[in-house]
């Protein structure tokens, strides 16, 4: 029997829809929206709008690549939280509505969950339990995952995402927005060990960006344009050095603290060449199984949230209509 399941994401500024069947992923849809870049930033009121004027398309080429009918969908999933609440009411209304149309089961979705059990889609999978480096514009943490429902986050950042200091950082050599990609992208060309910045402690876990990112900002504050310009490339090397070495340090106490031999990173900063480089180098010296999701499931995507709806829907863990969206929902917290 072939069970499918239509999944939807709109947790921030991606507009994307997802179908799988019989836990296998076979289209992942996503539209991506500009219009945050002239702003600086994601601005909640226009994501909001631009998912309402996405959601049907995207929703109907998800359906037609994988080339499966509403139908003979089984059950759909949205994206419960965290996010955007505007952005969130627009992907849980249009699953609602289409659940209670349809007659079928609803499952509401943990955003961050949903990145760690991304992990599952393709071959090779982590084994419970593993230790998950979550890392994206919205949030930076350590989850220790022992089931699919089954997650302890034992070390977070007290302020800035990595994501965010990447971005306004970026923003400060006059990258734009996003700037992440950018960063990395030049890094390459650059010396890591040009330039250093300090590196501030906050408890053995946790960890604390926002004072990186002002030391940035009072090293380039009295230079020129120019002069960053031609610099440009050993800045980012060593902001990049600076900023995957933090999450390194506190990723090798984890795996020291819980004993751990298995490491997966999940989230948008995940697709970071350099960060995937240190982990690399880590695993061959410390003997890990390290594992990173293929590029389309790093970002947000409604792949991830099949993927972690296929685990509900094997257990029935099925969501009633009154289901409310939750902008701050954190792992491991469960809202029916």
């Amino acid at each position: 029997m072939t069970n499918c399941l239509l999944a939807i994401e709109t947790s921030c500024d991606d507009t994307s829809a997802a179908v799988l069947c019989n836990g296998k992923v076979l289209s992942n849809v996503v539209a991506s929206q500009l219009e945050h870049e002239s702003w600086g930033g994601v601005v909640p009121e226009l994501a909001a709008r631009a998912h309402l004027a996405n959601i049907e398309m995207v929703v109907k080429e998800a359906l037609k690549q994988a080339d499966v009918s509403l139908q003979i969908v089984s059950a759909i999933a949205f994206t419960q939280g965290p996010g955007l609440l505007g952005s969130l009411l627009i992907g849980s209304s249009f699953a609602k509505s289409l659940a209670l149309g349809l007659g079928i089961p609803l499952m509401a979705v943990n955003h961050m969950e949903a990145h760690i059990l991304a992990h599952f889609i393709d071959e090779p999978r982590p084994e419970f339990p593993f230790l998950c480096l979550t890392v994206s514009g919205g949030h930076t943490q350590l989850v220790v995952v022992n089931n699919y429902n089954q997650m302890e986050v034992i070390g977070e950042t007290l302020d800035d995402a990595v994501g965010e200091a990447f971005d306004k950082i970026g923003k400060m050599m006059g990258l734009g927005f996003p700037a992440g990609y950018k960063i990395d992208k030049l890094a390459h060309q650059g010396n890591p060990l040009a330039f250093s910045f300090p590196i501030y402690e906050v408890g053995e876990l946790n960890f604390s960006f926002s004072g990186i990112k002002t030391a940035f900002l009072y090293f380039v504050r009295d230079k020129s344009m120019e002069w960053i310009e031609a610099n440009l490339a050993d800045l980012c090397a060593s902001i990049q050095h600076t900023l995957v070495g933090l999450l390194m340090k506190k990723v090798l106490k984890a795996m020291e603290k819980t004993g751990l031999h298995q490491l997966a990173i999940a989230g948008g900063v995940s697709a970071n060449m350099g960060l995937r480089k240190r982990l690399e180098d880590e695993a061959q010296k410390r003997n890990w199984k390290v594992f990173v999701p293929d590029f389309q499931y790093c970002t947000d995507n409604a792949g991830m949230v099949a993927m972690a709806a296929w685990f509900k829907f094997q257990h029935k863990e099925f969501a009633g209509l009154q289901a409310a969206p939750n902008p701050r929902l954190k792992i491991g917290e469960v809202q029916a």
